[in-house]
This record gives structure tokens, sequence and C-alpha cells, in this order.
């Protein structure tokens, strides 16, 4: 019984441990799949500091500085 009772917790202990070490995404990453997803052309300029990207319906900017700060701009077309 005391086998029994250390397995599950040794169980729960790992079940726990592994599902909140996922990884989570960046706004940054959001953005862009989003806009992928939607088949938006994409350009990349000054490696990757300065991502555009655009449909039929939207555009959409990422900037880093230097600093490692990142902006993003989201506009419909109208």
């Amino acid at each position: 019984m005391k086998k029994l009772i250390m397995i599950a917790l040794f169980a729960g202990f790992l079940t726990v441990t592994l599902t909140s070490c996922r990884e989570q995404k960046t706004q940054k990453e959001a953005v862009i799949e989003e806009m992928q997803d939607k088949g938006a052309d994409v350009k990349i300029k000054d490696d990757g500091d300065k991502i555009k990207m655009e449909t039929e319906d939207e555009k959409a900017k990422i900037k880093t500085d230097d600093e490692g700060n990142v902006k993003i701009k989201v506009k419909d077309k109208e």
C-alpha cells in the first residue's frame, strides 16, 4: 500500500513538472504566425530587426531596437 501511494505521488509530481515547462509564444511570434496563416508577404530587413508583413486586408510591422525592445504595429487597410 505504501509503495502504491509513493508511485502515485511521484507520477503526480512528474505530471505537474512536465506540463508547467511548456514554451510560451511571445507577442512577436504570435503576430508573425497569424500573418503567415493569412498568407502575408513577409519582408525581413537588418538581420531580422525589421519585419514587414502585408496581406490584402492588413499590414503589420515589427521593429526591434538595439536594446531588445520590440514595437509591433498592426493596421487594417482602408
